[in-house]
């Protein structure tokens, strides 16, 4: 990474189950590894090993409170200074912080992925590009739904209570204004096969020069 060339901050953001990971996988894929120091905002809730376990699931996940998002921004300002960060790695089964860290070195490019991350200004204003994936809700809590049965080892109705009680409601107060913030909305995420080539034409281009 070249000293005089500071690293290209994208943030990808849109509702739970949007596309935002398939997109970031798309772009994973074209870019390469070697070139993206990953920072998804899902690793950044907050320890909760100090609460029993049935209060953790009382917590709303979906509300900016829930996440460290300060340490994020440091890791960010870190990165971009040329410093390696220490990402924590959370545990969506037992709600709390895994033991272990993922250690992620400086790159020519920082993505960070999360449905919380345009709301807070200090964050927002780190980013270069911002992306905003849009996509309609029945498709959302569908594949949440799917999600969650299969990789967090959630009940259908812990989800569908989740998702009354939490997830939508967070969602119109929280994420969806932040649709304005956004340099590019997306439709569909990384099933919009011309954004997504247009995306990434763009990142290949900073890559090269």
């Amino acid at each position: 990474m070249s000293a005089n060339r500071p690293p290209f901050v994208i943030g990808i953001a849109g509702a739970s189950g949007s596309g935002k990971t398939t997109l970031t996988e798309i772009i994973l894929e074209e870019i390469g590894l070697e070139n993206i120091a990953l920072l998804p905002h899902d690793s950044y809730y907050r320890n909760q090993d100090q609460k029993p376990f049935e209060e953790r699931l009382k917590v709303n996940y979906d509300h900016p409170s829930s996440l460290e998002t300060e340490l994020l921004i440091e890791h960010i300002r870190k990165l971009k200074a040329g410093y390696p960060v220490e990402v924590p790695v959370y545990d969506f089964v037992n709600h709390t912080r895994a033991k272990e860290t993922n250690l992620i070195q400086p790159k020519r490019l920082i993505l960070v992925e999360g449905i919380l991350i345009f709301t807070e200004k200090k964050l927002r204003q780190l980013f270069d590009m911002k992306l905003y994936v849009d996509t309609d809700q029945d498709i959302c809590f569908i594949r949440r739904l799917q999600r969650d049965l299969v990789e967090r080892g959630r009940t259908m109705d812990s989800v569908v209570k989740q998702y009354l009680e939490m997830v939508r409601p967070s969602f119109l107060e929280f994420v969806e204004p932040t649709k304005r913030y956004a340099d590019v909305i997306i439709p569909e995420g990384g099933r919009n096969l011309v954004a997504s080539e247009m995306v990434i034409a763009r990142l290949n281009n900073l890559i090269r020069n």
